[in-house]
């Protein structure tokens, strides 16, 4: 315990903190990897380094926190957006001295690791190698395109899912205990609701509202604005909004499509839920009768996460619209539906590898035409297997840009 961090102090700290804790019997969620090999080496104080990949408030520092108690191991936690080489060097010349004259070992604690540039990523890699530092990275950030990969591999990546509704009740119930707050069942399920998975908002939210005495219903309603009544991102209105949306774009209907975004908006919907029905219907429902609409959902589901609300509602809105005004194709969608249902078949002789040792000797790659070699750079020549030759999976339509495929196609394959 620091010098300052008595239990009187503890009183001053948010409910956010003072509930953190401390046992894995007092973790909830993550109960899958927690009771798989991850648990185990904390059981026996085996903890190799490791980065916890995963949303806001699933439990990535808490977590960290709980292997250095398990371990009796010193914790030292830095944030990576303000930490430089010379402080890594005082850290890893303090591991050594817990190491040689404590036999404690030291876990490096770096919160959103994914700031972290090459030169202070390469500084670490000999002390996480040879064991003077144990490192847990934790970032909201794909590791794979934020870590360089020599660090990657030398640590161990573990991803946390977003609690359940479930789990962020059972947090908060035991909040209310322990804080002895009076309060109504229907509001703490409400909490853990509009929380979203995120356990750190979910008490922050339960506190605010602790401050004007019992905890109602009518008290997050003034907390929470409106959208707690309009929008229940669990329930039937969930689903049915988010159905309505996809088939308002699919029907060309763009007015409908930006009033179920609003709602969503406006309900608190994840933009990641928003997004990925958006680009899903990109492809499925516009297809190549627009090849730029799938380009252009995709850029906006980037760009929203990158800008976050309220400006990507304009992004959203400009995505949404495009799809919704856009010209009409499932053909893609329906030819890989067909072919998923009609695999059997093998590659024909001349389209084989001719890479590898012995290719050739068995005939692999002899007769393949290259197209460019003719005139409109194209060759009818077998590129189905032998049992698929008659084969049609993809059916374009006369839509938009996929006209001028159809007609294509038609005009080498076809006619």
């Amino acid at each position: 315990m620091d010098l300052f961090d008595t239990v009187d102090d503890k009183k001053y700290q948010p409910l956010a903190e003072r509930m953190r804790p401390q046992t894995l019997s007092d973790f909830a969620g993550q109960e899958k990897i927690l009771r798989g090999a991850l648990g185990k080496m904390i059981a026996e104080g085996q903890t190799p380094s490791l980065i916890f990949f995963g949303e806001p408030g699933t439990g990535k520092t808490t977590l960290a926190k709980i292997i250095a108690n398990t371990t009796e191991s010193n914790f030292v936690k830095v944030n990576a957006a303000l930490s430089g080489i010379a402080e890594l060097r005082g850290i890893v010349k303090e591991a050594e001295d817990q190491r040689k004259f404590y036999r404690r070992r030291t876990i490096l604690f770096i919160d959103e690791i994914h700031r972290f540039n090459k030169g202070q990523q390469d500084f670490l890699l000999p002390y996480v190698e040879d064991g003077r530092i144990i490192l847990i990275g934790a970032t909201t950030e794909n590791p794979f395109f934020e870590v360089n990969a020599a660090l990657l591999s030398r640590v161990k990546i573990v991803r946390l899912e977003k609690l359940t509704t479930a789990d962020i009740k059972k947090i908060l119930a035991r909040a209310v205990e322990l804080e002895k707050f009076s309060v109504e069942e229907r509001a703490l399920e409400i909490i853990a609701d509009f929380a979203d998975g995120d356990a750190r908002m979910a008490l922050n939210l339960l506190e605010q509202a602790s401050f004007s005495g019992k905890i109602f219903v009518d008290t997050l309603k003034d907390l929470l604005g409106e959208k707690i009544r309009r929008y229940d991102k669990k329930g039937d209105n969930h689903y049915d909004t988010a159905s309505a949306f996809i088939k308002s774009m699919r029907g060309s209907d763009p007015d409908a499509a930006i009033f179920y975004l609003a709602k969503m908006i406006d309900g608190g919907e994840d933009l990641k839920f928003i997004a990925r029905r958006m680009v899903i219907c990109a492809a499925e429902d516009v297809g190549n009768a627009d090849p730029q609409a799938l380009i252009l959902a995709n850029a906006a589901a980037q760009a929203a996460q990158f800008v976050g609300l309220p400006e990507a509602r304009i992004i959203l809105a400009q995505a949404v619209t495009y799809i919704a005004g856009a010209p009409k194709s499932n053909a893609a969608y329906l030819a890989i539906d067909k072919a998923l249902a009609d695999t059997q078949g093998d590659v024909p002789k001349h389209l084989r590898d001719t890479h590898y040792k012995g290719a050739k000797t068995f005939g692999h790659g002899i007769g393949y035409k290259y197209p460019h070699d003719f005139e409109n750079h194209f060759v009818k020549q077998q590129y189905s297997p032998d049992e698929k030759i008659s084969a049609r999976y993809y059916e374009p339509t006369t839509q938009g840009a996929e006209a001028a495929i159809k007609e294509r196609l038609e005009k080498f394959w076809h006619k």
